[in-house]
């Protein structure tokens, strides 16, 4: 089963991706914090990471994905960004940080679902 890493300071956005995901679909785990994620991924190296930009904590969502893509144990998973912060300085910035996708909240649950499904093939 394919693994997925949720990292969203927001409980309730994590609960909505879960069930946009749906939980029987993909092994799911969740993150609060940049930190938290990067702890997580290297234990359970997922396939996809869905990360928030704007999180509490010393690691917001840019510097977790630049720390995880830099690391050897983790730079396979795909990092996709979900954030509020939706100008074009944002996007630059996640991509440069290495992420591999940028989608902006609100986000449509089909399109989520077709990137995703586009990314665990």
């Amino acid at each position: 089963m394919k693994k997925i890493l949720i990292v969203d300071d927001q409980p309730d956005i994590r609960e909505l991706l879960a069930e946009t995901l749906g939980a029987n679909a993909y092994e799911l785990f969740e993150a609060g914090t940049g930190q938290e994620a990067i702890n997580i991924a290297k234990k359970e190296k997922p396939h996809l990471i869905i990360m928030d930009i704007m999180m509490p904590g010393d690691i917001n969502g840019y510097e977790a994905t630049n720390l995880l893509k830099e690391d050897p144990q983790t730079n396979g998973c795909h990092v996709m960004i979900l954030t509020a912060r939706g100008q074009t300085v944002d996007r630059e910035k996640g991509l440069k940080m290495g992420a591999d996708d940028f989608i902006v909240k609100p986000f449509s649950p089909t399109e989520l679902i077709f990137k995703v499904e586009e990314v665990i093939k």
